[in-house]
């Protein structure tokens, strides 16, 4: 489409608004008229910066078009990527919680030595380095 049918096509738009727009004043008042002259205004100013050559472009062109498919799937991955690191990131974390629990729960139940029992607790079946750290902490009064 040629600059001139563009912009014609957007000054007929905006003057049919601005009609419409006096009507609305009159029966509605001032505000409602100024609402509708404002809306009115937005074609010829498309047309004005070239806003409307941009989209009657992209409307007639599939590569464009092409363009903003890729663009939609960049969007959609990225915000998918997002959803399952959050989604991983809590159930990674709830694991961590109930093995913390399940860990009390098995300490609780091995850390009642019978009376005459030489020694400490007996260590956790879990992780040696881990086990040695709860003692240390045991022995200090922290656990």
């Amino acid at each position: 489409m040629s600059d001139a049918a563009i912009f014609a096509i957007s000054l007929g738009v905006t003057l049919v608004g601005l009609v419409a727009s006096w009507g609305v004043y009159r029966r509605k008042g001032a505000a409602s008229g100024a609402r509708g002259a404002a809306l009115s205004l937005i074609p010829l100013a498309a047309s004005m910066t070239g806003v409307t050559t941009f989209l009657a472009d992209l409307v007639f062109s599939p590569m464009k078009w092409a363009g903003v498919v890729v663009a939609g799937l960049a969007v959609v991955l990225y915000l998918g990527s997002g959803a399952a690191l959050s989604r991983r990131s809590v159930t990674e974390g709830e694991d961590a919680k109930s093995s913390r629990k399940a860990a009390k729960g098995r300490q609780a139940g091995a850390g009642k030595a019978p009376k005459g029992a030489v020694g400490g607790p007996a260590p956790t079946a879990g992780d040696p380095d881990l086990a040695e750290i709860e003692d240390i902490l045991r022995n200090r009064g922290i656990k």
